[in-house]
């Protein structure tokens, strides 16, 4: 799906200052009369989004064939999240070609491309909960925490790593549930303040994008109240899929600007990590919602997750690093994709991530260059993807160390079995010969043998 472009003089513009703009909206049979200052307002995207194959049909009609309906019904039994998927995301997606869409795989699953899930997989594979001295909020790293301040998002992510707690349970998982209940907040900050060597808070869920603005200056005042909290980030895929409810919510948006204020005169950081992950997501209301940002000095930092078939392509990658730089938002993350259950689709081989990193990196200054990471499953929290101990590209075994985190711990990461050779695949359904490579594995890695 190509932006919009107003006159031949526009084609000069460099790729990643093209953004789409206009009544994109349009295109899609329920929204053919819908105006900007409705689709701006953030009420009728959330009333709007889509939750049900019924929804999607009577938003989408005839613009894609029954079949489609069908493999989504079909997909819908089969994956840990909840569907929901705002308006403007719809927009954004080329339904002329759903089947390979990037923005269409993040958010709707389909039977037909889904796999079997990876042997090793757990539910809460980064042991978020184990990590969890009170319920909803993992204290992992020395001086940063996360706070799971509710279980609910604007939309739901089909690679979601929290999938064991948020949105509705579904056919596959009952989920855990994170209340937006003022008692357990206030154990959370009693916790905190037994701590005082915790610095960095990232608050998050869910998103952040969902508490009432109300909810949201009582988490950031009680936060930066706490003298030792340093620095609070807010975490939310909104910016990416919602951008006017930064321009059209005014109170929440109240609320998170004065934050951001009372930080800066505590001599404290309040900033916003968001998560664009393919530049097809940036549109001219991103950049409108992300000036309003820039005017109120709002930092912004993206976390996105490298996605086969979505962005495991260098140059999209490097498209999208531009085009965020071009909205003042850094790149700060790329992870390769956790073990995510009925996700096996869309998760790429470590090998992926290392070759386009490399090409990445010096494509635009170093501050807009992200970093990729593994989030070692086990709780061995971020480690640099080149920092593995072994890797075996054949067997699809990478190991990693957390010295500083979980010293004297290896954690294991694991390629897609499907893109291994027949031999290794056959393998790694059986159970003897699975453990044999895991333990050749952690031997190379213990003699250094990378």
């Amino acid at each position: 799906m190509e932006p919009h472009i107003e006159n031949q003089n526009e084609q000069m513009i460099p790729e990643h200052r093209r953004l789409r703009s206009g009544e994109f909206w349009q295109v899609i049979p329920a929204y053919q009369s819908v105006d900007e200052k409705t689709f701006l307002d953030y009420k009728w995207q959330l009333k709007h989004s889509i939750t049900s194959v019924k929804k999607l049909l009577e938003t989408l009609k005839d613009l894609v064939p029954a079949d489609f309906y069908k493999d989504v019904e079909k997909g819908f039994h089969h994956v840990p999240m909840a569907v929901r998927i705002s308006p403007y995301v719809m927009s954004l997606i080329d339904w002329d070609n759903p089947y390979e869409d990037p923005l269409r795989r993040q958010f709707l699953p389909l039977a037909s491309q889904l796999k079997p899930d990876h042997p090793e997989l757990h539910l809460d594979t980064l042991h978020e909960q184990a990590d969890s001295p009170v319920p909803g909020f993992t204290h992992r790293y020395p001086d940063k925490a996360l706070l799971l301040a509710l279980d609910i998002c604007p939309v739901y992510c089909r690679y979601c790593t929290r999938s064991y707690g948020v949105g509705f349970d579904t056919d596959e998982v009952e989920k855990v549930k994170f209340s937006q209940d003022v008692a357990r907040y206030q154990k959370i900050f009693e916790y905190i303040k037994s701590q005082p060597q915790l610095e960095d808070i990232v608050l998050s869920g869910g998103d952040a994008y969902m508490l009432r603005s109300e909810r949201l200056r009582y988490l950031g005042e009680n936060l930066l109240a706490i003298p030792h909290v340093r620095r609070i980030r807010i975490a939310t895929k909104g910016p990416a899929i919602m951008p006017m409810k930064l321009l059209t919510d005014h109170d929440w948006y109240g609320a998170l600007r004065d934050i951001v204020e009372q930080g800066r005169y505590l001599h404290k950081e309040v900033c916003v990590h968001t998560h664009f992950s393919h530049p097809q997501e940036v549109s001219d209301i991103s950049k409108r919602a992300m000036d309003r940002l820039m005017e109120d000095g709002i930092t912004v930092r993206n976390q996105a997750v490298l996605q086969r078939g979505v962005n495991d392509d260098k140059n999209i990658m490097v498209l999208l690093a531009r085009r965020l730089a071009y909205l003042n938002v850094q790149s700060y993350y790329v992870y390769m994709h956790d073990l995510v259950k009925g996700v096996e689709d869309l998760r790429t081989t470590l090998q992926t991530g290392l070759d386009i990193e490399k090409f990445v990196r010096g494509s635009t200054a170093g501050f807009n260059t992200p970093n990729f990471v593994v989030d070692a499953p086990g709780g061995g929290g971020k480690r640099s993807i080149h920092s593995y101990e072994h890797y075996d590209p054949e067997t699809g075994i990478s190991i990693y160390t957390a010295p500083s985190v979980k010293p004297g711990q290896y954690f294991y990461y694991f390629d897609p079995i499907d893109t291994l050779s027949p031999n290794i695949q056959a393998d790694w359904q059986n159970q003897t010969k699975r453990e044999e490579m895991k333990e050749a594995a952690l031997v190379a890695a213990k003699h250094g043998r990378k």
